[in-house]
């Protein structure tokens, strides 16, 4: 006669518990240390551009006016934020214009028409761009773009400008659009396509009307962290757009400007170089600042966006 062994019950043994605790301690201490790291991060902002604001307030003649002077030179006591803040957002658009019809198109081929080979060969290959050093990116903007596209087409365009480095930018972060596209469409069951195709849907009519909006919370996160990427950019823009000597507001992309990234570059380590203490310096806080938030926002945007538009399967 076979005797049943029962389940071993480990719950109640001494070293698992013990190898649990100090598991569970490693992970915590992990997550509070990120969170301490990103506290000591906001804090050294907030404190810089509050100094900022203190010392534009008592020791620039404008006093806070300035950050409405004409145009961004920080050396002149000149800290107009629309400037930088407006060259950011034309180069962010451009480059989102430039991303996100390439980006998805790619998403769709890989996703729904590549052959299983094809995929596993372009992917990677796309996903190399994604490697591309930015200031390699910055060089081929300014040097290829530029001179051979851009004044063939509008003569008048100077030689840095916020065209080229949208366009710059735009390449750079098709890779992070079209991966994480993908990625969202594969996610999408097999068994609504199948749907469709039953339905005598054409495969075109199915990646459009059925796998994308399925896929829709994934691709907008997808945009989102593009359209963050590029307000983040430094190199491109500092290369392709100009980051030195300051700037007027430019309406044209066909002009050169600095970018609130640029802004930073130029006065951490660039030509309009500062020593700290002195308001110039201090607006490459308050500048931070305002770009954390503005990410910080588009985050919070993004995750409501995601939970508004998820579909669970």
């Amino acid at each position: 006669m076979l005797e049943t062994q029962g389940s071993l019950d480990l719950s109640g043994d001494p070293r698992r518990l013990r190898r649990e605790r100090t598991v569970r301690r490693v992970f915590l201490s992990a997550a509070v240390f990120t969170i301490l790291v990103s506290i000591a991060i906001v804090l050294s902002l907030v404190g810089e551009a509050v100094a900022f604001l203190q010392s534009i307030a008592s020791e620039v003649e404008e006093g806070l006016g300035s950050l409405f002077a004409d145009g961004w030179f920080p050396r002149r006591d000149r800290f107009d934020l629309r400037t930088i803040v407006w060259h950011t957002l034309a180069v962010s658009g451009i480059a989102m214009t430039v991303a996100t019809p390439l980006g998805l198109g790619a998403a769709i081929y890989l996703s729904e028409y590549a052959k299983p080979g094809v995929r596993r060969v372009l992917k990677p290959v796309l996903e190399i761009l994604a490697g591309i050093p930015s200031v390699v990116l910055g060089y081929f903007a300014l040097r290829f773009i530029t001179p051979d596209i851009l004044r063939n087409i509008w003569d008048t365009t100077q030689q840095s400008n916020l065209m080229a480095a949208g366009i710059g930018v735009g390449i750079l972060i098709i890779p992070l659009v079209s991966s994480v596209s993908e990625d969202a469409m594969q996610a999408v069951p097999r068994s609504l396509r199948e749907a469709s195709y039953g339905l005598g849907a054409k495969k075109w009519h199915t990646s459009l009307r059925v796998v994308f909006p399925a896929a829709l919370s994934g691709i907008v996160a997808a945009l989102i962290l593009g359209l963050s990427r590029s307000i983040g950019e430094t190199m491109v823009v500092a290369i392709a757009a100009g980051a030195t000597g300051g700037s007027l507001l430019q309406l044209s992309p066909l002009n050169g400007g600095q970018t609130m990234t640029g802004a930073m570059a130029s006065l951490a380590i660039g030509s309009d170089q500062v020593a700290g203490g002195v308001a110039a310096f201090q607006s490459l806080f308050f500048v931070g600042l305002l770009l954390f938030l503005m990410t910080l926002v588009l985050n919070i945007g993004s995750e409501r966006l995601v939970r508004r538009f998820r579909q669970k399967y």
